[in-house]
Formats: structure tokens, sequence, C-alpha cells
């Protein structure tokens, strides 16, 4: 993906990588930077940015249900964090991290805290050194199966799910999202992920196809 990134796209993400390195990217300084390169190839520059030449390969004993990773793209992630109303006073949950990518591009893009919710260890690594990389210190990567984690994470306020499991995992995830819910309003932003209908979440926006975001209603 790194290759397809034109001569100005990879002077752009090595000096994007610099100011990261030094501290001196605000969100508003980053998302320029990102918005400015092409849609079709925001991908490719973020994973220069990052660094990300490779990605670990998928543990063989991945439990059932759970779904092989996949990184989600910038502009869905530009998206959500647009249309669940993403800020620096957030706590970012990303269910089912992967590489870190996702929880790594909201954090720079909003300036929310990112937690990562990911049960590869490989995984994990990859994550925690990208967030070394980069000198980001408000990204926290928890190794675990998000179906027992996501649950303590009380601190959250927009979960995203990039389809990381199906099934009983979803309906344990939002049973354990519900008492957070019940504490204060939160969003649960769903990529290629219907979600079953739960009487306290309602349909936020729909900006995309495969996108849906919601928001709990206990304190309406």
């Amino acid at each position: 993906m790194i290759d397809r990134v034109n001569a100005t796209d990879r002077d752009s993400a090595e000096s994007m990588r610099s100011l990261l390195l030094t501290a001196k990217a605000s969100p508003a300084v980053f998302r320029a930077a990102l918005t400015a390169v092409s849609p079709n190839a925001r991908d490719a520059w973020l994973d220069l940015v990052f660094g990300l030449e490779w990605i670990p390969e998928d543990d063989p004993a991945l439990p059932r249900g759970c779904v092989p990773y996949l990184p989600c793209s910038v502009d869905a992630l530009l998206q959500v964090a647009d249309h669940a109303g993403v800020q620096a006073s957030d706590v970012f949950v990303d269910v089912g991290s992967g590489v870190g990518r996702a929880a790594t591009m909201i954090h720079l893009a909003t300036g929310a805290t990112a937690i990562g919710l990911e049960i590869q260890p490989d995984l994990v690594l990859a994550a925690r050194e990208l967030a070394t990389r980069l000198s980001a210190e408000r990204i926290n990567i928890v190794e675990g199966d998000a179906m027992h984690t996501a649950g303590r994470m009380m601190i959250g306020t927009v979960f995203f799910l990039y389809c990381p499991f199906s099934g009983d995992r979803v309906e344990k995830v939002l049973a354990d999202l519900e008492p957070i819910a019940q504490t204060r309003q939160i969003r649960i932003c769903c990529v290629d992920l219907p979600l079953p209908a739960r009487p306290w979440l309602e349909l936020m926006a729909q900006p995309s196809a495969g996108l849906a975001i919601y928001r709990s209603t206990f304190q309406d």
C-alpha cells in the first residue's frame, strides 16, 4: 500500500512524522495534512506516517467468532470522528484494535484519549510499538478478549467496532456496555457490524453504507 504514495504525498507523510516525533502536530495540523491527500491515497499516506510496512499474521488460535484483523479505511474513520462528534475530552475505545491504526489516527485527528482492546499478542505488541514510535502517550493498548474487557472500560465515551466478532460476542459486549451507558451518554460506532436492537440505543447517524453510529438514551 505504501508504494502507491506519490512523491508529493511521500514528502507530506515524512514531514508529518517529523512533526509527530517532536510533538508539533496538533489535531488540526494532522487532520489538515491528512485531508489534503486525495481520498484514494489517504490509507497509504497514513501507513507511511505510521511506518506500517507489514502487519503480523493472525494467530491461528483466534477464538471462534472472532474476525481476522483488517484495517478500517481512513475515510470511514474520518466519518466516525465527525458524525460521532469525537472531541479531545472523549475516550475512544477501539474494540478489536489490531495494530492500533484506528485508535492512533482518531487520537491524532481529534486529541481524544484512545484505548485499544486486542486479543492477539503479536498485534498488541505492534500497536504498542506504534504508540511508542510516535511518542503518543495518550494511547493505551490492553491485551485480552474484548468479550471480557470492554465492560471494564468505564471511562470510555466512544466505542468503535469494525466487525471484530459476531453472534454471542456482540450480545455480550452490548450487555457489558449498558451499565456504562447508565452513568453517562456513550456513542457506539460500527463498521460492517449490524447491532441487535436495544431499547437504550438509538441510531444517531448513518453517514455511509456499512457505517452506523448509535448513542445511548438513558440520559435523555
